[in-house]
C-alpha cells in the first residue's frame, strides 16, 4: 500500500553537510561534461555527426554535451516507433505504470544533487532554485503515479443500473508529442513526461534546445526503469524543424507543451487541422506565458509585501512564466513600498551560482534572451522611470548577467507592463484605489498567477470573485506552486486551463470509455 503523498522536502543548504554533497555533486557532473548524445528511437541509439552544443550560460565557452541535430525525418520515425509501441503499451496495467514512475522518483530521490546540479550549470539556477526543481520533479512522479491508481478505478462514480454491469474506464490517448521548455528543465520534462507515460500514452520527447543535457539525462532515467523500446523516444534539434513535425505528424495524438504565447498559439492552430490519414481530433495541452501581478493596497504589512515583489520579480531571474513583472501599488502606500523593493532589490547577489548557494541570481539562458531583455530595458527608461539596474555586468567568462532592474511610475498600457519580458525586470504601476488596481491587474491578455497583499477581509473576498488567474495568492509571493497542493495553469492566453500537479490533469491524457453489460 503506497504511503499518502507528501511533497519532497526542500534541501537546508545551510547545514554543512548538504552544502559538502552538492559541491561533490557538482564535481561529478563537471567531470562527465563534453559527452556526445544520440537521438534515441524505438529503443536504439543514433548518432549524427551534425551536432549542436549546450553550454553554461555563466560561461558561454563551457561545452557540457553535443546533441544531434534531428530532422524531420527522424521526428517520424520517433513518432511511428511511438505507434507501435502503443499497440501493447496501452495495456499495460495501470498499476505497473505507475510502479515505473515510482520507481524513476526513488532513484532521482537518491540522486537528488545530481540533477540539480545539472540545472545550476545547463541554465544557470541558484543551488535554492535548482533544488526545488528537482523536488517538484520528484513530486509529479510520485503524485501521477497515484493519481493513475485512483482513476483506474472509476467504476464507483456511476450510479447503479439494475440488470446491468457498468464499468468506467480512462484509457490511453495514443502518441503524445512533448515539448518542454528550459526553465524548469527537469521539473516540467518529467512531469508531462510522466502524465503521458503512466496515463497509458507513449511519447516522442524533445527537450528545449537550451537544457537536451537534463533532458537526456531524466530519459536515461525512465530507460534504466526497463520501459519498452519505443515507449519512449529522445529527440533533439531545432524546435521549427523537428518540432513542428511532431505537432503536425497524422499518428501524433496529443501535444503537450509549455513555453510561450507564439510557439503555443502556432501550435494551437497546427495541431488543429486534420491530416490525411488522421483518425482523430488532437489534443493540446498548453501552458504558455504570464504578465503577473503583485497587488498590495493600504492595509498590507508593507514589509512582507516588499519581500514578495522581490522574490517573485527576480527569482530564477524572472525567468519564469508565473513571475511576478508587475507591482500593482495603491497610492497611499506606492512611495513606502517602492522603496523598500529597491533597497531589497540592490541587496541581491549576481553571479556564477556554481559557486556558492548564497548567489541569489545567475545568468539568463542565453544570448537571444540577453538581447531581448536588453531591448525591454531600452523601452523600459522610455516608458517609467529606472529605479535600480539597467546596467551591463561584465564578467571574465562573458556570462549573460543582467542586473534586476525596476522601472516606476510605469503607465499600465505601456509595453514593459504588457508583454511578457521573462527576464529581470519590474514594472511598479501606482494605482489609485483597490478598484483600480484591481482593474489594471486584470487588464492584460493574460491570466496565470497573481497575488494580494491585504488585511482587508473585503478585498481579499472581492479578489477571489475578481482576480481573473489560474493561480491566485494572498499575503505571500506569487511564484512557487506544489505539487497537489497548488494545482498550476492559467486562463486566457496563459494557456488551455489545465491544471499541471493537480487531481484533474491526468484526464487530459486520456479518454472516458463507458461500458456495460446486460446480466
Amino acid at each position: 500500500m503506497l504511503p499518502p503523498y507528501r511533497p519532497e522536502p526542500f534541501t537546508d543548504f545551510t547545514q554543512p553537510a548538504n552544502r559538502q554533497a552538492f559541491e561533490q555533486a557538482l564535481a561529478k557532473v563537471t567531470a562527465s561534461l563534453g559527452q556526445t548524445y544520440p537521438l534515441v528511437i524505438g529503443g536504439e541509439r543514433i548518432p549524427l555527426s551534425d551536432v549542436f552544443p549546450s553550454v553554461n550560460p555563466a560561461r558561454p565557452s563551457q561545452v557540457l554535451g553535443y546533441f544531434a541535430n534531428g530532422t524531420a525525418e527522424h521526428a517520424d520515425r520517433a513518432t511511428e516507433a511511438a505507434y507501435e509501441a502503443f499497440k501493447t503499451w496501452q495495456y499495460t496495467p495501470p498499476a505497473e505504470r505507475a510502479r515505473y514512475l515510482l520507481n524513476a522518483a526513488a532513484e532521482m530521490r537518491r540522486r537528488k544533487h545530481e540533477f540539480s546540479a545539472l540545472l545550476v550549470l545547463e541554465v544557470g539556477k541558484s543551488w535554492a532554485e535548482a533544488d526545488a526543481d528537482t523536488a517538484e520533479a520528484i513530486d509529479f512522479m510520485e503524485y501521477y503515479a497515484r493519481q493513475m491508481l485512483r482513476l483506474a478505478d472509476s467504476s464507483h462514480l456511476l450510479t447503479h443500473w439494475a440488470g446491468e454491469q457498468l464499468q468506467l474506464a480512462y484509457i490511453p490517448l495514443g502518441v503524445g508529442a512533448v515539448i518542454p521548455p528550459w526553465n524548469f528543465a527537469n521539473a516540467i520534462l518529467a512531469g508531462m513526461t510522466a502524465a503521458t507515460l503512466v496515463a497509458g500514452n507513449t511519447c516522442v520527447l524533445k527537450p528545449a534546445e537550451q537544457s537536451p543535457l537534463i533532458g537526456y539525462h531524466v530519459a536515461e532515467l525512465f530507460w534504466r526503469m526497463g520501459l519498452p523500446a519505443g515507449v519512449l523516444n529522445f529527440l533533439t534539434g531545432p524546435g521549427e524543424v523537428v518540432g513542428a513535425r511532431m505537432v503536425e505528424h497524422p499518428l501524433t495524438r496529443f501535444i503537450a507543451f509549455t513555453g510561450s504565447r507564439a510557439v503555443g498559439v502556432q501550435i494551437y492552430e497546427v495541431a488543429s487541422r486534420v491530416q490525411p490519414g488522421q483518425k482523430w481530433l488532437k489534443r493540446s495541452i498548453l501552458e504558455m506565458g504570464g504578465k503577473d501581478a503583485v497587488v498590495v493596497d493600504e492595509t498590507a504589512d508593507l514589509a512582507e509585501a516588499a519581500k514578495g515583489i522581490v522574490a517573485s520579480a527576480f527569482g530564477f531571474g524572472g525567468q519564469k512564466c508565473s513571475a511576478g513583472s508587475r507591482a500593482i501599488l495603491v497610492q497611499d502606500v506606492y512611495d513606502a513600498v517602492t522603496k523598500q523593493v529597491v533597497e531589497l532589490t540592490e541587496a541581491l547577489t549576481v553571479g556564477d551560482t556554481s559557486i556558492s548557494p548564497e548567489v541569489y541570481m545567475g545568468p539568463v539562458i542565453d544570448q537571444e534572451s540577453y538581447d531581448r531583455i536588453r531591448r525591454y530595458i531600452d523601452i523600459g527608461a522610455t516608458e517609467g522611470e529606472l529605479l535600480t539596474g539597467g546596467h551591463i555586468i561584465e564578467t571574465d567568462e562573458n556570462g549573460y548577467f543582467i542586473q534586476p532592474t525596476i522601472f516606476g511610475g510605469v503607465d499600465p498600457r505601456a509595453r514593459i507592463a504588457q508583454e511578457e519580458i521573462f527576464g529581470p525586470v519590474l514594472a511598479l504601476i501606482r494605482a489609485q484605489d483597490f478598484d483600480h488596481a484591481l482593474h489594471i491587474a486584470n487588464d492584460t491578455e493574460y491570466g496565470l498567477t497573481g497575488a494580494l497583499y491585504s488585511q482587508s477581509r473585503a478585498h481579499i473576498e472581492r479578489a477571489m470573485r475578481e482576480f481573473h488567474v489560474g493561480n491566485l495568492y494572498f499575503n505571500r509571493k506569487c511564484t512557487g506552486a506544489l505539487v497537489g497542493v497548488n494545482p498550476f495553469g492559467g486562463f486566457n492566453m496563459s494557456g488551455t486551463d489545465s491544471k499541471a500537479g493537480g487531481p484533474d490533469y491526468l484526464l487530459l491524457f486520456t479518454q472516458a470509455k463507458s461500458i456495460a453489460e446486460k446480466l
